[in-house]
């Protein structure tokens, strides 16, 4: 029969074209089946910022993965594509374009602004599409959302009307994280901490009646001029006389009284410090408690403004400095102590942080966490994948925050809040006020993690409960994502999927570690190690690198990028590349499997083939939905690789040349049928490949996406084939390992002797001879339980039989007995392991009844084993 196929796999020219033609065919869509159980995923949304990476690689294959083995079990699939807005993220990437042509955002205004970015929305947005595209994703682009677009955008509104309706959200004056370069407020989590060099500044401050003074050592001087009290631990002896005293405030000459507060750590430096209420979170807490002036002295860009004195203009660190420089002119300053300190940096800018004084919008987060926390202890729970993650949200949840939701900047979702320019009433709502000239709208945007966190429903018509998607696929199944964002991103979706909707947004969640270098660094800008998922795409292929991804997966865990691993996933395709091939240049005219072989036309190669793509289909299915992937690729690659390839294509090639048309004819049968079964087996991994080979099929039609999955088939599973084509592989490796020790390739004849335990494996033996012949290629082969050996022989012990070649020419003596005699030492020390085990009194009496048989069994064989090899020392010591 002619193929199409060209002589090598050629992945540039398997997937030219490929991915259109998919699109076209709408086979990415749901089934609209109503009878059949709906599956869906929500991709997450990558930010607008830029390109993909490795790690939006893994995550997507993963989920490609799921959906099509799904869609090809029967389920009515929905995966559902869409991209964030990524407020912080985006605009600054604008802000940094404009910045180079030197203007700024505000050279060009809200509105104009707005449209710079949203045509750098749609440029990077048609980017990851394309890249979507190359990987293979069969994404329904029919339903694609943007969390900025109308029907999400009316989502974000409702769930912030709602939220502050119940009093679940605030506006409040409040210390925050503060990003002094993109000048807006952050959330705890987009905080990197990272250990800088800093000081400890030793302080004097006089008390007001000329007593003495109390000295106080601070990291942050140049935030002096907002102190306002200095505080000690309750009953501290040190303090104890001058608690309700006043202190004078160095530089600025103003009073500042002494106060006790549990807060203090009597322990740290002097156990006196300075309270500076509008410039440290814990320091805004104790103001709280005693009723302490808040003093802003910093602009939003980390500049003094006038509360700084003579400082005023001055940026922070610069203020730093010329503050100490006075206070040790001024005999304040008693020393500087070096120390390494966390230092809060933005996620975004790496400015580091200032936690200042703001009035921002939060939501009141111990209701939903509490919500949400009781949800795990439901049937209604959401399953992490690994479990071990489950504590991460546990813990982010119990020690939770209010959640700042505002940010100052003008790309995001507009907070829906309005204020009478008169009175300052505030009006919350769907829409402006009906006298809008009269108010004025908040400026601020809400955290691009607010619009995320509804993401799940939003996408599928919330809030009209009655929308066809929301009622068909919602809850979704399975999200898939790194443990990077669970904090961020998942309990976020957990507790918001709770409260507007009353279920958990997902099944299950499956966790995927971090993509490193080879030497198992992060990969960075700075190191200048990272991967391109496209470049890897241009030279390998979309399918190699999917494969790589795939197998590199044991969920939770990191795994390392290599090209060695790429080469070895392009020379696996291309084994099964060559395999289909000789498997279509072999049909001739024999019809495509329309219905499954019967095993009544099987020899025992068939058999066991079927016996073995039986227990494949089993492992896999189930190793697929237990997410692990890695496991189930080890499977699939032994069964193509060693069982298909290595031994069935060339044994049935023996059949293939015989002079029975009809056994001809059955084995192309089976050949195809098994082909067919792994080119479904492998599609959800490799979809390119899987559908280039499938179309050369006689059978070719519809794509295989839409064909059915493999199932197992009862009449196939065959454990005595299984046993006995392994005694026969046994045989034909244990010859082909022998000619390798001695040099004698396959084309030289040499005469086999096989020695077996009993008739049952005479007969397999003798019943397959031909195999034997064609994979050993004995001059003469002789089998039988009665099998003298030779008495100059090279040999070879194996459960249930004796292999004996005669090399007399080839073989030394005294070499032989010594490999033998490490036979020896190996099946005794097998013998000694498991005498160890069963001496064991635990292991015998808690460990399973068949645990312990197992290891009896196994003692029995290694003693029969070792018995025999020392008995052929014997006999060629005697030679």
């Amino acid at each position: 029969m002619e193929t199409k196929m060209s002589t090598k796999y050629d992945p540039k020219q398997v997937e030219a074209g490929r991915y259109d033609t998919w699109l076209k065919e709408g086979i990415f869509k749901p089934s609209g089946d109503q009878k059949a159980k709906p599956y869906s995923i929500v991709i997450p949304p990558p930010n607008v910022t830029g390109k993909l990476h490795l790690g939006h690689a893994w995550d997507t294959t993963l989920q490609d993965m799921l959906i099509r083995q799904k869609r090809m079990q029967g389920y009515d699939v929905l995966w559902l594509p869409g991209m964030d807005h990524a407020g912080i993220a985006t605009q600054a990437k604008v802000e940094a374009k404009l910045r180079k042509q030197g203007i700024s955002r505000y050279d060009l205004g809200r509105d104009k602004f707005i449209e710079q970015v949203w045509e750098w929305k749609d440029e990077f947005a048609q980017t990851i599409k394309d890249q979507w595209a190359k990987l293979g994703l069969s994404l329904d682009y029919s339903r694609e959302r943007f969390t900025l677009d109308e029907g999400l955008s009316k989502a974000v509104r409702k769930v912030f009307v709602d939220l502050y309706n119940k009093g679940l959200i605030y506006r409040g004056e409040y210390i925050i994280n503060w990003d002094p370069e993109l000048k807006t407020a952050l959330s705890d989590i987009e905080v990197i901490h990272k250990d800088d060099a800093g000081a400890l500044y030793h302080v004097r401050y006089p008390l007001a009646d000329g007593s003495g003074d109390i000295e106080i050592a601070t990291t942050r001087p140049e935030t002096i001029p907002g102190d306002t009290a200095i505080a000690v631990y309750p009953g501290d002896e040190r303090y104890k006389d001058m608690v309700g005293k006043e202190a004078i405030l160095p530089l600025f000459d103003r009073k500042l009284k002494i106060i006790e507060d549990h807060y203090v750590d009597k322990d740290f430096g002097t156990g006196a410090v300075k309270i500076t209420p509008a410039h440290d979170p814990n320091d805004f807490l104790v103001g709280n408690r005693h009723d302490l002036e808040r003093i802003n002295i910093m602009n939003d860009d980390a500049t003094m403004n006038d509360n700084a004195g003579k400082y005023v203009g001055m940026d922070r660190f610069a203020a730093r400095k010329a503050i100490v420089a006075d206070l040790k002119a001024a005999g304040y300053l008693l020393s500087i102590e070096p120390i390494t300190h966390s230092v809060g940096h933005s996620e975004r800018s790496d400015a580091q942080v200032e936690p200042r004084l703001s009035t921002q919008w939060f939501v009141k987060m111990k209701p939903l966490a509490d919500a949400a926390l009781a949800n795990q202890k439901t049937s209604d729970r959401v399953d992490f994948v690994p479990p071990r993650f489950e504590n991460t949200f546990t813990q982010w949840m119990e020690n939770i925050h209010d959640w700042v939701i505002s940010r100052q900047l003008w790309w995001g979702h507009r907070i829906p809040a309005w204020y009478q320019k008169q009175t300052g009433e505030i009006y919350v709502g769907m829409t402006a006020p009906k006298d809008a000239e009269n108010w004025e709208q908040d400026p601020d945007v809400l955290d691009t993690w607010f619009s995320s966190a509804l993401w799940p429903f939003s996408t599928m018509g919330w809030p009209d409960t009655n929308a066809p998607d929301f009622k068909r696929y919602y809850p979704t199944n399975t999200l898939v994502t790194g443990y990077d964002i669970i904090p961020f991103w998942v309990a976020r979706m957990i507790f918001q999927g709770l409260e507007f909707t009353g279920e958990r947004p997902f099944k299950d969640v499956l966790i995927h570690g971090l993509i490193r270098d080879e030497q198992g660094r992060k990969m960075s800008k700075s190191l200048g190690n990272g991967i391109d998922p496209m470049d890897v795409i241009d030279k390998y292929g979309a399918d190699a690198l999917r494969w790589f991804l795939s197998n590199g997966s044991t969920p939770g865990q990191d795994t390392r990028f290599s090209y060695d691993k790429m080469d070895a996933a392009w020379n696996f395709i291309n084994k099964i590349w060559n395999a289909s091939r000789f498997v279509l240049m072999n049909l001739a005219d024999t019809p495509a499997p329309v219905q499954k072989p019967d095993v009544a036309d099987f020899d025992l190669a068939d058999k066991w083939i079927f016996a073995r793509l039986n227990k494949t289909i089993k492992d896999v299915t189930r190793l697929f939905d237990s997410f692990e992937f890695g496991e189930a690729g080890r499977i699939l690659y032994n069964f193509i690789w060693n069982d298909f390839c290595d031994w069935y294509i060339e044994m049935s090639k023996e059949v293939l040349s015989s002079a029975s048309e009809t056994a001809k004819t059955h084995k192309r049968y089976n050949l195809a049928y098994v082909l067919d079964q792994i080119l479904r087996l492998m599609h959800p991994i490799m979809p390119f490949v899987t559908e280039e080979i499938w179309q050369d099929m006689p059978h070719a039609g519809e794509s295989i996406s839409l064909a059915a999955y493999p199932t197992v088939t009862a009449d196939y599973d065959n454990d005595a084939a299984v046993d006995q084509m392994s005694v026969l592989i046994n045989v034909i490796r244990s010859v082909r390992n022998i000619r390798s020790e001695v040099n004698a390739p396959l084309s030289a004849p040499i005469d086999i002797l096989i020695k077996t335990a009993n008739d049952h494996i005479t007969e397999i033996l003798k019943s397959n001879q031909e195999y034997i012949e064609r994979f050993a290629h004995p001059k003469t082969l002789t089998i039988g339980t009665d099998v003298a050996a030779p008495k100059l022989a090279k040999t070879d012990i194996m459960t249930g039989a004796e292999i004996f070649v005669p090399l007399a020419e080839l073989i030394n003596i005294d070499d032989e007995i010594k490999r033998l005699q490490g036979e020896a030492d190996k099946w005794q020390a097998e013998i000694d392991r498991v005498d160890k085990k069963l001496g064991n009194t635990n292991f015998v009496n808690k460990a399973p009844e068949k645990i312990v048989q197992a290891e009896k069994d196994k003692k029995t064989d290694y003693q029969t084993k070792l018995v025999t090899v020392q008995k052929r020392i014997k006999e060629l010591a005697n030679q």
